[in-house]
């Protein structure tokens, strides 16, 4: 009997990258084949609506689908993620063909939806309404090749409100997991090959702290439990809100083997005026604390960060001051975009809205900045030796003049003989690709290989094995 082919799309972060993965494994658990754009019968898009331009594309996707499934019967079309839980029944309304909304709070129940639709082609099903705790989903095995990187969500939704973002409106208020269901997740992914994991949340420093049971330290103690699980080689976190980065998180960094070298920090704006009209509840002054707390703790940690230019009253003033703090504190990466007014926010109410071509060319400078910053950081690393914690083979063909040894055990293989290339991070998260002997079953997934750094590209590296 065939299979039901269904095709998956994700927008959005790494939150969206993780529930879809699950949701993927999950429906090849109940006999269906994951399979291209054009032989799908079901198609699902995770959506993300954080700003405009992800959210348009959404858009933009239902209506190729509309294309081209017209005249074709059978089609179940769902939308999940931040967008089905903004816009609700509406997109139905301006999309017939989508029969199955569901947000954050209700993918542990689309899987079962999706089945149940198949079988019932005249229903639609809208499972969009927020739980007031975590929803605990099966462990999903798939027919996938499991990550050497691995993520488990720790918590989901946010308490924060800042002015300019519809998370806690599309992902709703902050619940954690019990530390007993995620120890138990990250067991059994360990179990199934996974050599690292990444633990997600919106706010993952404010882990356990909701309501009235709120844990001091919660996150802390949770990070060390996880390192100390059997078989876990590298432990990272996202994302981190300054305001709530506990004193024993960045002593972490400093005494936890596991714990990788580099956090992810969203500034959004270096004004103080600005943070404050953001809702941030910290200062500049308090963020480069922070940064001096984190480099004292670990002197070679890389930090990256978030910014959003043109907030509605930012003067170039208020630009020159993010410049100043970026600069100060050396972000290794940022992920910076023009601020766009969002449904509910309360910064789309806001007076003094900044002309989108002055915006724009302030994101150009800041751009350009950051990646003379980003060329430097990988430069440096050129000549020195670092551990890679191998993933896939790589898509860029082995570069010449490599030596590289030929089976692990000594002699060499010279101009790529007998090599094929694959790429993995560095405990910084730096991208390698590396040239090693061919392997069968499985070949070099999940190694944790000494190599030097033989050359620095535009947004990777290149090394050669010890």
């Amino acid at each position: 009997m065939a299979k039901t082919i269904f095709h998956l799309q994700t927008f959005g972060c790494q939150m969206n990258a993780h529930d879809s993965d699950w949701l993927s494994r999950s429906l090849q658990d109940r006999g269906f084949a994951a399979g291209s754009f054009e032989d799908a019968s079901v198609h699902i898009l995770n959506t993300c609506s954080v700003r405009d331009k992800p959210e348009q594309k959404v858009y933009s996707e239902l209506g190729r689908i509309a294309r081209r499934s017209k005249g074709r019967q059978g089609v179940l079309v769902c939308v999940g993620g931040c967008v089905a839980q903004q816009v609700g029944p509406a997109l139905i309304r301006r999309f017939p063909q989508v029969r199955l909304l569901f947000g954050a709070d209700g993918i542990a129940r689309a899987p079962d939806a999706v089945s149940r639709l198949l079988e019932e082609p005249s229903l639609r099903l809208n499972l969009l309404d927020f739980a007031e705790e975590y929803e605990e989903r099966a462990f999903a095995g798939g027919n996938q090749e499991k990550p050497v990187a691995a993520f488990v969500n720790i918590m989901q939704g946010c308490d924060n409100f800042c002015t300019y973002c519809i998370v806690p409106y599309v992902r709703g208020r902050q619940k954690s997991r019990p530390p007993k269901a995620v120890l138990t997740e990250c067991r059994e992914l360990l179990a199934a090959g996974a050599r690292e994991i990444v633990l997600l949340g919106q706010n993952v420093n404010a882990y356990g702290q909701e309501g009235n049971n709120g844990r001091e330290g919660a996150f802390a103690r949770l990070l060390r439990q996880v390192a100390a699980l059997p078989g876990l080689a590298r432990l990272r976190f996202v994302t981190s809100h300054p305001k709530d980065i506990a004193p024993e998180v960045i002593a972490a960094f400093g005494d936890m083997e596991a714990l990788c070298p580099r956090l992810h920090l969203p500034l959004q704006s270096g004004s103080d005026k600005i943070l404050r009209q953001m809702g941030r509840s910290y200062d500049a002054a308090r963020y480069l604390d922070i940064v001096g707390q984190l480099r004292a703790a670990r002197p070679d940690i890389l930090l990256t960060t978030d910014i959003i230019v043109g907030f509605p009253g930012e003067t170039e003033e208020d630009f020159s001051a993010t410049m100043r703090l970026m600069e100060q504190a050396d972000f290794a990466a940022s992920f910076s975009f023009v601020y766009s007014d969002r449904p509910r926010a309360r910064a789309s109410l806001l007076p003094g809205k900044v002309d989108r071509a002055l915006a724009l060319e302030r994101l150009s400078r800041l751009q350009i900045w950051q990646d003379q910053v980003n060329a430097r950081v990988l430069t440096s690393t050129v000549g020195g030796t670092t551990m890679v914690l191998l993933e896939e083979p790589s898509r860029r063909p082995v570069f010449s003049g490599e030596t590289a040894d030929k089976d692990g055990e000594g002699g060499s293989a010279k101009r790529g003989v007998g090599l094929e290339s694959w790429q993995g991070r560095t405990p910084h998260g730096l991208l390698v690709h590396v040239p090693l002997p061919r392997r069968e079953r499985g070949g070099w997934k999940g190694s944790l290989l000494p190599v030097a750094v033989v050359e620095a590209g535009r947004h990777c590296l290149k090394a050669v094995a010890l």
